[in-house]
């Protein structure tokens, strides 16, 4: 299994295209731990592998992630990773 946010130049199936999202609240004694954003990283990043494992991909290409820090007007922030990509299988 692999992954990469570039394209493949190879022979490759379109298996789907996948997205994860990974998140954590900010604790208002602490309202700026934005290293918190490392390990969202890592938990979209898995839960994109699992997914493309769970479909029988061979691995995932142009993989993306974006962040938000998410405001709401009485609740504390929301540190949030949305990742996506596409998963492809080759042929045999």
């Amino acid at each position: 299994m692999f992954m990469t946010t570039g394209g493949l130049n190879r022979s490759h199936q379109i298996q789907g295209i996948l997205t994860a999202t990974a998140h954590t609240m900010l604790r208002s004694e602490k309202p700026d731990q934005f290293e918190l954003f490392d390990g969202l990283f890592d938990e979209a990043k898995q839960e994109l592998m699992k997914k493309a494992q769970e479909m029988g991909a061979d691995g995932l290409i142009e993989v993306r992630f974006n962040t938000e820090i998410a405001q709401m007007n009485v609740a504390p922030k929301f540190l949030v990773v949305h990742g996506y990509g596409t998963a492809v299988k080759f042929p045999k």
